[in-house]
């Protein structure tokens, strides 16, 4: 029988961590989206970025990309990404996907509309890159990695620095310069423990990381596992008092996905090599958390 690739990693209130399974830096997928979250809400805190103030040059703000109300495309339904990656092929230049999606028509007026857009995270990975005057490494290290004590997290911008990186059997060979607002990259317990660390208040201050929970419902998109469902700025949440349910983020990518949710100070981590249903997998980190 197969083994079943998996890390699951589970902090408890007294701070203890376990973890079972797979102890190799992993892909964290969309929970990059987090990363990026933390950051620019450290920049806004240091006065170097505005949340709500318009962006130069834009119609949307910062809070509007954040929470995908900015109106920009996705190119997670372009066939031909999709194909490219499957075929190995190097990433596109960043011009030739934006002029591919035409990113300069909005889709919808910004805030009045939602919809998930990995362009809008290549927007705000531009705007930590150019406030800090770093790449996005050194930035994401600086802002996040080192505040929140985390040992393993960096970022993915080439195919040998996923050496080492476990991407499950149908991840090899993958370019990470495809996830154009970048890759993290890092153990699965180190994934917990930033979540840990961002709702205890070690990473923000208290009224930045409430700022974060204020979210947009998504009723549109209830199913079983997300009964009332909405986005805050980088997290996915509970429409109705966040605080009394799990708090996190989900991603998924060649080969495999990941959940990292924390609900009060206990937080799971759960990132698993298949194409298995994101949601299963939020499923059973919810289960873990109750």
């Amino acid at each position: 029988m197969e083994m079943t690739l998996e890390s699951v990693a589970l902090i408890d209130e007294d701070g203890t961590v376990t973890v079972n399974g797979v102890v190799d830096p992993v892909p964290w997928w969309s929970v990059t989206k987090t990363v990026l979250a933390i950051a620019a809400m450290r920049l806004v805190e240091d006065g170097a970025l505005s949340l709500d103030g318009p962006i130069t040059g834009e119609s949307f703000t910062l809070a509007q990309l954040l929470r995908h109300e900015a109106g920009l495309p996705d190119y997670g339904g372009v066939a031909r990404y999709h194909e490219d990656v499957r075929a190995g092929k190097s990433p596109w230049p960043v011009g030739r996907l934006l002029q591919a999606l035409d990113t300069r028509r909005l889709r919808y007026e910004p805030g009045k509309g939602w919809a998930y857009s990995n362009i809008g995270y290549l927007k705000v990975r531009e705007l930590i890159e150019t406030a800090t005057g770093l790449s996005l490494a050194g930035a994401l290290d600086r802002l996040v990695f080192t505040p929140a004590g985390l040992t393993t997290a960096g970022v993915a911008t080439q195919p040998e620095d996923l050496r080492g990186v476990q991407m499950g059997p149908d991840g090899e060979g993958y370019h990470p310069g495809w996830v154009y607002h970048g890759l993290v990259t890092g153990t699965a317990a180190d994934a917990a423990r930033l979540f840990q660390r961002l709702v205890t208040g070690k990473v923000l201050q208290p009224a930045t990381f409430t700022s974060m929970l204020d979210r947009r419902a998504l009723p549109e998109h209830r199913n079983e596992t997300f009964p009332d469902p909405a986005y805050g700025l980088g997290l996915m949440l509970n429409a109705v008092s966040p605080l009394d349910h799990p708090i996190g983020h989900r991603g998924a990518g060649p080969g495999s996905t990941i959940a990292v949710y924390a609900h009060g100070q206990r937080v799971c981590a759960i990132w698993h090599a298949s194409a298995e249903n994101p949601d299963r997998v939020v499923e059973r980190v919810f289960q873990r958390l109750a």
